[in-house]
């Protein structure tokens, strides 16, 4: 059997790989891996903790729906690297795998030798709480990091739509969530990272202060670009002070044709002019009928109050005051093996995309339950796995000239197989021969996340 025989020694070689790291100076500062050659193959990671470095897959190591053959969790950036510089002396084909929550985001690989998994890179490595800033590793849970900064009364203002999310995922795939509205995305929020490169070598950019600009701007090189220039393995972002008071005021519009979009549109407005400084404006339109549009305030007990009643006044009577988030905030309006479209468009574009969506659901007799920013003009639309793929293809195309009406995008994060060969998953994207030069430079033989990313990248 020649694909087990080259399959063990791979195993093998990566094995030794694994062992072997050593660090040391190499180019951008990172480290020298150790030797690939087959020799004594180590079992254990580096450091004594226990558990295999490297293993052979098995029925559950697939991404999206191609199988790996390899899976290999490093301890340390210098270990990863001397995997990657093995598997590329092998020509194998790598993904990186943090919670597995966004795995299904993305195009299939054409390719999937080695999985490299991320959950044994975890920790913070530097929490400067005076500075606010942490250094985090990528394998990292979202909310496992919330927990550690909060004694500091400090957060990484990213909200985490998909529970158990990375921070590698999060910066692979640029995660937000509703407060990015006043905070950012992570691109906003990454000063730092280190990736090691297809060939193993071990890159730095940024730094641990804020204002920091040396160097190229790698971090927001990496952020967005689903892993297919390099592994992350540490991040160092910007934190804030957690508020000591929050506000939920939420208002619903039923439908009543144009008329309810129109209030909607209308009610945005008028948040966005006043001066209530909300961390997030946000709207849910299921397709049931009416929307619901809330604004997230946040501050001091007595800041938060006083905005909150402004809110109520200029929002009118049917506007309801809580502390709690409603069921749906945060949260993707899809389940796992639906078909799940981000749209963007300028803000006063907001309810041209709402009823784009609408319309396009009634045309083709498909459910389309829609949430997002109407404060940063991201929405997020949900079509059930059950829905005829014909009928969400048809979707997808409306909402992409919809979202082009209004200076925006619509990009197909997940959808279960039928859809995805029935659509351009990105769309047209402006600068995709750029793309194409910045990933030879990084990965000229296209081994990391091979056809994962816009254009096959």
């Amino acid at each position: 059997m020649p694909q087990l025989d080259t399959t063990t020694t791979q195993l093998d070689a990566l094995r030794a790989a694994a062992g072997g790291a050593v660090p040391g100076p190499a180019a951008g500062g990172g480290a020298v891996p150790g030797p690939a050659a087959v020799g004594a193959l180590p079992r254990q990671a580096a450091g004594g903790e226990g558990g295999e470095v490297v293993r052979p897959a098995g029925p559950g190591d697939v991404v999206g729906g191609v199988p790996a053959r390899l899976v290999a969790t490093p301890g340390s950036t210098e270990q990863a690297a001397a995997l990657l510089r093995a598997a590329a002396e092998l020509r194998l084909s790598v993904v990186a795998r943090g919670s597995g929550t966004r795995l299904d985001w993305g195009a299939p690989p054409r390719a999937l030798d080695l999985i490299l998994e991320t959950g044994r890179l975890s920790g913070v490595v530097e929490h400067a709480a005076g500075d606010l800033i942490v250094v985090v590793r990528a394998g990292t849970r979202l909310d496992e990091l919330r927990d550690v900064l909060a004694p500091a009364g400090q957060q990484l203002a990213l909200d985490d739509p998909l529970p158990g999310a990375t921070v590698g995922g999060a910066v692979s795939v640029n995660a937000s969530g509703p407060r990015r509205m006043l905070y950012g995305t992570v691109r906003d929020l990454l000063i730092g990272v280190t990736i090691v490169r297809a060939d193993g070598v071990v890159a730095h950019a940024g730094g641990k202060v804020v204002k920091n600009v040396a160097g190229y701007d790698l971090g927001k090189l990496v952020t967005g670009a689903y892993g297919t220039l390099g592994l992350i393995t540490e991040c160092a972002f910007r934190l804030h002070p957690v508020p000591t008071a929050r506000a939920y005021v939420g208002c619903r519009v039923p439908q009543v044709g144009v008329d309810g979009i129109g209030r909607v549109g209308r009610l945005v407005a008028t948040v966005l002019r006043a001066q209530l400084v909300p961390s997030a404006l946000e709207i849910a339109a299921p397709a049931d009928g009416g929307y619901e549009v809330v604004l997230l305030l946040e501050g001091t007990p007595a800041g938060v109050a006083g905005r909150a009643e402004a809110a109520r006044r200029l929002l009118r009577d049917d506007t309801v005051l809580s502390e709690r988030a409603p069921s749906w905030w945060a949260t993707y309006p899809w389940r796992a093996g639906d078909t799940g479209v981000k749209l963007t468009g300028v803000l006063s574009g907001v309810p041209d995309l709402l009823a784009a969506t609408r319309a396009a659901g009634d045309r083709h007799d498909t459910r389309v339950d829609v949430r997002g920013s109407a404060g940063t003009g991201v929405l997020y639309a949900g079509m059930a796995a059950a829905a005829d793929p014909d009928r969400v293809a048809r979707i997808v195309e409306e909402l992409r000239g919809a979202a082009h009406e209004v200076g925006g995008h619509a990009v197909v994060l997940t959808a279960p197989p039928p859809v995805r060969d029935r659509v351009d998953l990105w769309g047209p994207v402006e600068g995709l021969e750029l793309m194409r030069r910045v990933k030879a430079r990084f990965d000229p033989d296209a081994r990391l996340a091979p056809g994962r990313f816009v254009g096959g990248l």
